[in-house]
């Protein structure tokens, strides 16, 4: 008997027909005599559906409550299967975050799972039941509902394999697989069977849709087996291991991009120890995430220009808190939110030169102008305009032989 995780993600489950077709394929693996924890997303489009109605009351709706919001979402898509279940013969049963309870810590709107209890939901499922959670919510400490930020589902379902002890956890998408690229944008981008932790770690964080960064790195933390594949295709999906099976051979794995980033440049700020704790601990306290950091120091050493990047949704936010920053002087701020980042990925850029060059080389055939660069061991990021985003794309993934 194995136990198993399975995550259905909100496009498995954006309509009747496609959360009936999730039930079928869970009953097929139940009927394996495995032990079954479903854990699923909101409904496609319903949780950008619940956010527009709380901006339509205020532009500041208070956290805690639009947490009480957002996760109805799971709740509705939780009952439908477990009906569903229940219609095919199946013993299914749902259990609320706060019935189990899954607890959390942290702010509203970005929580993280801490605890979970196991007691009632391993008696059901060895009574030869499924069991029904639904994704990206918990329990704080004073007994409220929290989120634990987009794509935490993901998140809920590899908290859940660790705690569990589960043997698999399996992740159900419109995609079979991981791929070396979006195949929505780049038709030719082909699937990846095998990928370590670390390589999807890296795609995750800068763009790649498939799964959220967070719980990636939870997977590979405690060596959770991680596989990614199609609720509507048989084919086989892609495995996420542990880093002793990397393989060098190949530099780039992947190409990745984001189009929901801003880039501040502060201008002629004074250069001295501290000052970039003074810019950025105000962001900090007001939860705002900063990504690339490039500092230039002036010919004379005494003034500096720091530029990074920042969600674009957190723009006004930014611009509003740096100008209210009385422990930095500046001569002026620069912004630029219509800008995309392309980030290149590969284990085997540890053991290959030139990935840099190549990738500055081709970018520069295509006239695409880099406004910042950001680098790590198996990763190249750079910043550029929006509207060649696409471009980027498909001569990076020409250019490292990923067709």
């Amino acid at each position: 008997m194995t136990k198993k995780v399975l995550k259905f993600g909100g496009t498995s489950v954006g309509s009747i027909e496609r959360i009936l077709h999730a039930a079928n394929l869970i009953k097929k693996e139940h009927s394996k005599g495995n032990e079954i924890i479903v854990v699923v997303s909101a409904m496609s489009g319903n949780t950008n559906e619940l956010i527009k109605k709380s901006k339509s009351i205020s532009e500041k709706f208070i956290k805690r409550e639009l947490d009480l919001l957002l996760s109805t979402g799971e709740q509705i898509s939780t009952a439908l299967i477990t009906g569903a279940l229940n219609e095919l013969g199946v013993k299914a049963k749902s259990w609320m975050s706060w019935q189990i309870p899954i607890l959390t810590e942290g702010e509203h709107t970005n929580a993280r799972i801490i605890n979970m209890s196991v007691k009632k939901i391993n008696k059901y499922l060895s009574e030869g039941g499924v069991a029904i959670i639904p994704g990206f919510q918990g329990l704080s400490s004073v007994g409220d509902i929290t989120t634990i930020g987009r794509g935490g589902s993901d998140a809920t379902a590899v908290a859940i394999a660790k705690i569990f002890n589960t043997d698999s956890c399996e992740i159900y998408t419109d995609v079979d697989g991981v791929y070396s690229s979006d195949p929505n944008k780049i038709p030719v981008a082909k699937k990846i069977p095998k990928i370590s932790y670390d390589e999807m770690l890296e795609l995750s964080s800068v763009g790649a849709k498939v799964m959220q960064s967070s719980a990636v790195q939870t997977a590979m933390m405690y060596e959770i087996p991680l596989q990614v594949k199609s609720t509507f295709t048989n084919r086989e999906g892609t495995e996420i291991f542990n880093q002793e099976n990397i393989d060098y051979s190949k530099a780039v794995t992947g190409v990745a991009y984001s189009k929901d980033d801003a880039k501040i440049t502060l201008i002629g700020v004074q250069d001295k120890p501290g000052v970039a704790a003074d810019i950025f601990e105000p962001l900090d306290k007001n939860q705002i995430n900063v990504d690339m950091v490039i500092q230039n120091i002036s010919p004379d050493g005494k003034t500096t220009d720091i530029t990074f990047t920042i969600k674009r949704n957190d723009l006004k936010k930014t611009i509003e808190t740096l100008n209210l920053n009385k422990k930095i002087k500046f001569k002026n701020l620069n912004h630029n939110d219509k800008v995309s980042k392309i980030s290149v990925v590969g284990a085997g850029m540890v053991t290959t030169p030139g990935v840099t060059f190549k990738m500055f080389r081709a970018l520069a055939d295509e006239n695409i102008n880099i406004l910042a660069i950001s680098t790590s061991e198996i990763k190249i990021s750079v910043i550029i305009d929006e509207t060649k985003t696409l471009e980027a794309i498909k001569k990076l993934h020409s250019i490292f032989k990923l067709n």
